[in-house]
């Protein structure tokens, strides 16, 4: 899979995503990460990409033609589909199941707008989807890139060295992880839950399930609604509430 990303910022977008897990996975060949630096398309002095609104008003606003050449500089040199994505605040919140869907891509341009936003034209020629990681302003679109791509690339096959891991995390089936634990078995007067340590792993699965569904409930009652919960499950929030 190949990530392209549209910026004034190259090397911030790069050396965040060249460590840890996924910098190995572009080592491994299982992604592609490519920051396309919007400056060098610009026919302004000065590598100038911005001007003022038409219409008047604060701040300035990034101008179609450097950001459709740049785009266009991606599209005339890959193979197979191209989605493109631009970053705003606008857009639809990017939730676990987009980075699944997103993962299946061959191709993901990713547009990061700055100053008061972008010319409306050259977003009407380009994108396909509108998206934000939250309902909150930040200086550019770099920071939530980053975001996507991580999340996105997890989802790829061969880039967790776990086949399972990804499984069992944070918003599968809309539940919650369960808590973790590691050595020591005691640190400051805590103690790992026993069952961790028995051993029996039917019973360690069924108790991590247990605490998915706890957890959701107390932290994100929300998810629940949308989670497909068996009627066991069902039985046993309602027996926890009893309880309360």
């Amino acid at each position: 899979m190949k990530f392209f990303i549209l910026t004034l910022f190259p090397e911030m977008v790069m050396q965040g995503l060249h460590t840890s897990i996924i910098g190995r996975a572009v080592e491994k060949g299982k992604i592609s990460i490519e920051a396309v630096n919007i400056r060098d398309f610009t026919t302004e002095k000065h590598g100038k990409v911005d001007d003022y609104p038409y219409g008047g008003g604060a701040g300035m606003v990034m101008q179609a033609q450097p950001i459709y050449d740049a785009w266009k500089s991606v599209v005339d040199r890959v193979e197979g589909s191209v989605r493109t994505i631009y970053l705003t605040p606008q857009g639809k919140t990017f939730v676990q199941n987009d980075a699944k869907e997103l993962a299946k891509e061959e191709n993901l341009i990713l547009l990061c707008g700055h100053y008061e936003g972008v010319d409306e034209r050259v977003l009407e020629e380009v994108v396909t989807d509108y998206m934000s990681i939250g309902d909150f302003v930040l200086t550019g679109g770099e920071l939530p890139a980053m975001v996507m791509v991580d999340a996105i690339s997890r989802m790829v096959p061969g880039v967790l060295s776990n086949g399972d891991s990804k499984e069992t995390e944070s918003f599968e089936n809309n539940l919650l992880e369960y808590p973790q634990y590691s050595r020591p078995e005691e640190w400051n007067g805590k103690k790992v839950p026993a069952i961790l340590l028995s051993g029996d792993h039917a019973k360690v699965d069924a108790w991590r399930h247990e605490q998915s569904l706890l957890r959701t409930k107390e932290r994100r009652p929300d998810l629940l609604a949308a989670a497909d919960l068996s009627k066991q499950d069902r039985e046993f929030l309602e027996k926890c509430k009893e309880i309360e």
